[in-house]
């Protein structure tokens, strides 16, 4: 099935692009719905020439070491894409994407891409800014995982998603819109289920976790001090 207009218009690459062009586009595109918990793609498959992308609910993008442990490396929404080696790159999967919320993935070739970007060489631009501001996010979590404590690792992933995704005021104090599990926090940042268990639980008066991941920071400023490390 070809993407509609609409669902071309909520990719970001594609902010401000003539809706003639997104018409031209229309026939080199696909659209595949899947369910939640379901795998698009197994890091080492073989991608096809295509921009992937995500026009509804969310997927998380993971790799397992030799060892058979997890890592989360990002949540993508609609509008974001990933599957980056298809597009540009050797054309294999470097990691796990998992379908995070029930979601809609659309592809574009390839080819028809780079037509569409002779016409508009501005939507280049936006593709290396993401993958740029990708590469910078991975640089935080490696050195994250090879210098800084696990307490910092977790605030800065809070700050994050806030920071991100938005959080909504309450009478306690800022929630994220993004519920963040303890399996998800554990393996973004490298630590065990039980670790961050006990995380969350040391700065309680900094946030309140309450069940089905919802964070509330209820102080701000305190977690801006455990971010930086300037508490013990």
């Amino acid at each position: 099935m070809q993407a509609t207009i609409e669902q071309l218009s909520q990719i970001i690459i594609f902010a401000g692009l003539e809706k003639q062009d997104r018409i031209n586009l229309q026939p080199h595109t696909n659209v595949q719905r899947y369910s939640k918990g379901e795998i698009i793609l197994h890091e080492g498959d073989r991608l096809q020439a295509k921009l992937y992308t995500v026009v509804t609910g969310s997927i998380q993008v993971t790799k397992t070491a030799n060892t058979g442990k997890e890592t989360i490396l990002r949540t993508l929404f609609a509008g974001e894409m990933f599957a980056a080696p298809g597009l540009l790159g050797n054309g294999i999967s470097p990691a796990t994407v998992t379908v995070e919320s029930d979601c809609e993935i659309v592809t574009v070739e390839r080819n028809a891409l780079l037509n569409v970007i002779q016409q508009n060489p501005e939507i280049a631009l936006r593709i290396l800014m993401v993958f740029n501001a990708r590469i910078q996010q991975m640089h935080e979590i490696v050195h994250g995982l090879v210098s800084e404590r696990a307490i910092v690792r977790l605030a800065r992933l809070i700050q994050y998603f806030a920071a991100e995704y938005g959080t909504e005021s309450s009478s306690e104090g800022e929630s994220l819109k993004f519920k963040l599990s303890y399996y998800q926090m554990a393996r973004t940042i490298g630590i065990t289920y039980e670790e961050c268990v006990r995380l969350i639980k040391s700065i309680k008066p900094t946030l309140a976790y309450s069940r089905g991941g919802k964070i509330t920071i209820l102080d701000a400023n305190k977690l801006e001090d455990i971010a930086s490390g300037n508490i013990e």
